[in-house]
């Protein structure tokens, strides 16, 4: 039987995409090499949220005294930190395969390869291979970590964020390479744990795609909890020192010289496009991914492909989104992402978290904006909670005040960007969302103060002379 839509993948793209297509009544299959649920349900967003979690809890503890509270003598054991971990993942996919049953979606485990538009080749784990048809095939195969031309990345100790999840122990020191997203919540999660952690990023800041005025404000306060961080730092090389790793680089003032028990290579991540016959089968790419055009339509009509592997902006819940794109362009009325409403979240402590324009991708794109912020300091529900560091961070159109970017550091910054999400997508200006009301005392009130400073009608800010 021909099937109406081949997935190769099953990570956040792919699964998503085959329950929206089997919802508007095409027959789906889905070839997964590994495990359903892709990076991000395996070895990415899960996995690190639930140790994310246990570096809150513990975070909380070392500032109960603040709040009369005394603890004696409790300690940390990872080994069931990372049980609850995997019970959680399994949950999830549990849940996941339970879903694509439902929904008749035929899930083939092996390895999928592009034979034809509209053929693949499946090998399983034993080497027998199949042939499925279908009269579409989305790619949706991810992306893994980046490798870094360096000598040394095959000296035991040095990993990748897949074997930062797995630890058995809580190391004495880690250096991290790279402060992308990636290094800075292994950072956050190894440091509570008790590791001595060290950042070493090429570029001159951390969090370079981060609204810079929001890592600037973060930097010291990562700081300050212990984490080292030198930026402007180019990494030479890894070598085996006594019983430590040791990284040979070169920094602002001369060579450089980082030790830790790990080093954790945290690069960025790259397209899997190999193995798939692309150039053969006329499909363009490059060393950033697939190309595809605005219906993630690649070079060749009726093979499609989504997430990580056409590069851009690498979160599951794009992926995920432009999957549903792809469904409901093949078998709905159609549909269109924007993307100038797509929140991404950095689980540091603190959190940050944005949506829509930068200050300076505003300045790029030639746009007259204004800015207002408000700082959780002044916020009443993050005085009772002890969480006072940051702030929300509102820009707009100068005359208009529509509001084009939110930016926001401190408590729960991943939930409360949501709010900004909408007002992003729906064009929405100060005005508008200044006439909402917000229940006191909550921190999302500190995004309607933000807000209203825009026209200078802030109730709980000092006005601008």
């Amino acid at each position: 039987m021909e099937m109406d839509l081949i997935v190769i993948g099953g990570g956040p793209g792919g699964y998503v995409a085959a329950i929206r297509a089997a919802q508007l009544s095409a027959k789906v299959v889905i070839v997964e090499q590994d495990k359903i649920g892709g990076t991000c349900l395996n070895k990415g967003c899960i996995p690190t949220k639930a140790l994310y979690r246990n570096a809150q809890m513990l975070n909380y503890l070392k500032g109960m005294k603040d709040f009369g509270i005394t603890l004696e003598g409790y300690s940390f054991d990872i080994e069931t930190a990372q049980t609850r971990k995997q019970e959680i993942v399994d949950r999830l996919q549990t849940g996941i395969i339970q879903l694509l049953k439902s929904f008749g979606i035929q899930v083939i485990q092996g390895k999928g390869t592009l034979i034809s538009p509209s053929v693949v080749e499946v090998t399983d784990i034993d080497g027998k291979k199949e042939r499925i048809s279908g009269r579409n095939i989305l790619l949706a195969t991810g992306s893994q970590p980046s490798r870094i031309p360096v000598p040394g990345l095959d000296l035991p100790g040095v990993i990748t964020s897949d074997q930062a999840l797995e630890l058995d122990h809580v190391p004495k020191d880690m250096v991290i390479i790279g402060g992308g997203v990636v290094g800075i919540e292994f950072a956050g999660i190894y440091q509570a744990f008790g590791t001595k952690v060290t950042i070493v990023e090429l570029l001159p800041r951390i969090l370079p795609t981060v609204d810079e005025e929001l890592v600037r404000r973060l930097t010291p306060l990562l700081k300050k909890k212990g984490i080292k961080i030198e930026t402007g730092v180019t990494v030479k090389e890894i070598i085996q020192e006594n019983s430590s790793l040791k990284v040979v680089a070169e920094g602002k003032q001369g060579p450089r010289e980082y030790f830790g028990e790990f080093i954790l290579v945290s690069a960025g991540r790259r397209a899997n496009t190999e193995n798939q016959n692309l150039a053969e089968l006329g499909i363009t790419y490059d060393r950033d991914g697939i190309k595809v055009d605005g219906q993630y339509i690649t070079s060749v009509p009726g093979i499609y492909a989504i997430g990580d592997v056409i590069g851009g902006q690498m979160l599951a819940h794009v992926a995920s989104e432009q999957g549903k794109s792809v469904a409901e362009n093949l078998f709905g009325s159609g549909a269109q992402i924007n993307h100038d409403a797509i929140p991404s979240c950095v689980f540091s402590f603190p959190q940050v978290a944005g949506a829509g324009l930068t200050e300076d991708e505003a300045r790029k794109r030639g746009i007259p904006y204004s800015v207002s912020k408000f700082m959780f300091a002044a916020n009443g529900k993050a005085l009772t909670m002890g969480e006072t560091d940051g702030l929300v961070k509102v820009i707009s159109e100068e005359q208009s005040k529509k509001i084009i970017g939110v930016h926001i550091l401190g408590p729960q910054a991943s939930d409360l960007i949501h709010e900004g999400v909408l007002a992003i997508h729906h064009g929405l200006n100060a005005e508008e969302i200044g006439k909402v009301i917000h229940a006191h005392p909550t921190l999302a009130e500190s995004f309607q103060e933000a807000v209203l400073g825009l026209n200078d009608q802030a109730i709980h800010l000092i006005p601008r002379i």
